[in-house]
């Protein structure tokens, strides 16, 4: 079987199985579980396959144009070079050990046919994005994730955050959507072409008439698509998903997708030093603001929500400084403990019965409830605050050292204060990285109070899954700095000395201060009691996590609850990230800056004000005008008719005498008529 052969059914094998679950997933459930991990299973091998025999050599290229198109051909074709190979298996990777942990997380969750189908679509489209040599056939990969995440992050639609979650996705990543299909209909006009080596080839000569517009149009998309400043905000209240979903979204799809984007055309972004800056700033921006909102937060997959975020703009920090090796090394990196962390916290919050650290801060034992969850989430923690040797420092160093290279002149890959822009956020970056992942850390493991609940082992399909997961978490980057330049562009990804030091200095220093500010705090937290449980932490990890969101709301409220409670639930999540809790390091460690850092600096608020309420208010005057000038005008039209036919109908009495008379009447009205014209009177 040819190369070719084996990369299409990579994204295909996905796709049937998607398609089966769809169609027979209620009708014979015995085979949704196949279904749902099989097909996903199998292109992970496949994956494997393309990547060892493309083996960081030449790009493998193959087309075929199914119809024409008009000038600008579109074509299904594969470009698939040592980031699309390398990459795809991230993708399988991650995937697979999702579909396998969510038969166990959502074993008891009526919705899971639909929900492991779209699971297998979603993972379909992913793959399509990775391997696909058209920006059409990309286009086509990269809406289709948008729909599935609109799904399956209101899977549990019976809340009403999953319901506003899941539109709020949807319509801020397609308002960043728009500008990018314009942006890909002007680079292929310019370039004659889809096809990203076509678009490339044009790039090099020079081709492109409209560099800097074509970049910014394109980086609107993938502000929307990688959660990225200043459209961001919809990817931290997309945690109303089920957790397997969002480390799918989180570790290897969706936010994924835009920086790979940028990645594979870098050289289009490069030909403008204006969408250069522009990116560093937006990367900046996002690195910092994340980390500091992730520091407030108490909602734990709030906190890991704003720590992609962050990470994310790492990622886009590397590609404004033009070393798309770093961001992908870095994404690579990223996905295994990010898809870790996720995993984790869902066993996590199945044991504790919620998602608010302040009530984890509160049970004692939690840790030896769900050992494997304790130490594969320390691990990914670790990899997460870059503390050598896990991997997340080396593919951070590789983006902070690319930026030290740009900004001190030795490379003119970008601009200089591109590369300054970057290097002192991912620094202030690395700094808060590591003091919230401190601070999660010891809420959740190191609580004092009441002993945690002992629900027995977690499902042998949750545990494993984690430990498959901590062995790149702990291992890929002091193996992948010295592999990956093979399978790249060549350059060099090994950590520098004076960022290293830096970098990792301010991480100890997190990591420190942050502790001391939790001993001073952790004694308050047997005094101040918060949170609350959930009505059935020995059910299904799916359920608890639906319950912990819902609270005492009419659709959450026994009696129409798919799961009816004897007693009304009580909020386990949301009330207490708002509450005032003195025991919480953070609280201490942003003092006044803590209130606007757990609203997320109120950007939601500022666009309320600029956008949402003006086309509210637009709304309501076209509806006001459509009701009260249109309809009236409708309505007056319909009513000269109307009493023209009272009038009409009035005459119509039944009686022949009448008519006669009236007959006659007529008859002699129009005689006299007749006779005063013809005598001239």
């Amino acid at each position: 079987m040819t190369t070719t052969t084996l990369a299409v059914l990579v994204p295909l094998l996905p796709f049937l199985g998607a398609v089966a679950g769809l169609l027979f997933g209620r009708t014979a459930p015995g085979f949704v579980r196949p279904l749902a991990v099989l097909p996903t299973l199998a292109s992970l091998v496949l994956a494997v396959l393309v990547a060892v025999r493309q083996g960081g050599g030449h790009a493998l290229d193959s087309a075929t144009e199914l119809t024409p198109t008009g000038s600008v051909p579109v074509e299904l074709a594969l470009h698939i070079d040592g980031f699309a190979a390398l990459v795809a298996l991230l993708v399988g990777v991650v995937a697979t050990c999702v579909q396998i942990y969510s038969t166990g997380y959502l074993r008891d969750d009526p919705h899971y046919p639909s929900y492991a189908a779209l699971v297998s679509l979603f993972t379909s489209a992913m793959f399509l994005v990775v391997y696909s040599g058209d920006l059409i056939v990309l286009l086509v990969g990269w809406e289709v994730m948008g729909i599935c995440s609109y799904f399956l992050v209101g899977h549990y639609w019976e809340t009403a955050e999953a319901r506003a979650a899941s539109l709020k996705a949807f319509l801020v990543t397609k308002l960043g959507d728009v500008p990018f299909l314009i942006g890909l209909f002007a680079l292929a006009t310019d370039a004659g072409s889809f096809r990203i080596t076509r678009v490339l080839g044009t790039v090099t000569s020079g081709g492109l008439d409209h560099p800097t517009l074509i970049a910014l149009l394109l980086l609107a998309g993938v502000a929307g698509k990688s959660a990225q400043f200043p459209l961001h905000t919809w990817l931290p209240d997309a945690m109303a998903g089920p957790t397997p979903v969002s480390a799918l979204i989180h570790a290897a799809t969706m936010v994924a997708a835009g920086v790979y984007f940028v990645a594979r055309l870098l050289p289009v972004f490069q030909a403008s030093s204006a969408a250069m800056v522009v990116l560093a700033v937006m990367a900046a921006v996002t690195m910092a603001g994340s980390a500091l909102a992730a520091l407030a937060q108490d909602d734990i997959k709030r906190v890991l929500a704003y720590s992609t975020i962050g990470q994310l703009g790492y990622m886009t920090g590397a590609l404004a400084v033009g070393d798309r090796a770093a961001a992908v090394f870095h994404l690579l990196s990223h996905g295994a403990f990010k898809a870790l962390l996720f995993l984790a916290a869902g066993v996590l919050i199945h044991a504790a019965g919620t998602n608010s650290l302040a009530a984890m801060s509160r049970m004692s034992r939690l840790r030896d409830r769900v050992p494997d969850a304790y130490w594969t989430m320390t691990v990914a923690l670790l990899a997460l605050a870059a503390i050598p040797p896990f991997s997340g420092f080396f593919s951070k160093e590789s983006v902070l050292g690319a930026a030290e290279h740009v900004a001190t002149g030795h490379t003119g890959h970008a601009p200089g204060p591109a590369g300054w822009i970057v290097l002192v956020a991912g620094l202030l970056t690395a700094l808060l990285t590591a003091a919230y992942a401190t601070r999660l850390w010891l809420l959740a493991f190191r609580g004092r109070g009441a002993e945690a609940p002992d629900h027995g082992k977690q499902p042998l399909t949750m545990t494993v899954v984690l430990w498959v997961l901590a062995v790149p978490s702990l291992a890929f980057g002091g193996l992948a700095f010295r592999l990956l330049p093979d399978w790249f562009d060549g350059g060099s990804l090994a950590p520098t000395l004076t960022t290293s030091v830096l970098s990792t200095g301010l991480a100890l220093v997190g990591v420190l201060v942050t502790y001391g500010a939790w001993q001073r705090t952790s004694a308050l937290a047997a005094r101040t009691p918060t949170g609350a449980v959930a009505a059935h932490p020995e059910a299904a990890a799916g359920l608890v996590e639906e319950e912990t969101m819902a609270g005492p709301s009419p659709e959450h409220h026994p009696a129409t609850s798919r799961h009816p409670a004897p007693l009304p639930i009580p909020p386990a999540h949301g009330d207490a990230a708002h509450a005032p809790d003195p025991a919480d390091p953070g609280r201490l460690l942003l003092g006044p800056l803590q209130r606007h850092a757990a609203a997320g600096f109120h950007v939601d608020t500022l666009y309320a004000v600029l956008f949402v309420r003006p086309v509210q208010a637009g709304a309501s005057l076209v509806r006001f005008l459509d009701r009260e000038v249109v309809d009236t005008y409708v309505r007056g039209a319909a009513a000269a008719p109307r009493l023209l036919g009272a009038a009409v109908r009035r005459a119509q009495t039944g009686n022949v005498q009448t008519y006669v008379s009236a007959l006659l009447a007529g008859t002699v009205v129009l005689a006299v008529a007749v006779l005063l014209v013809a005598t001239g009177a």
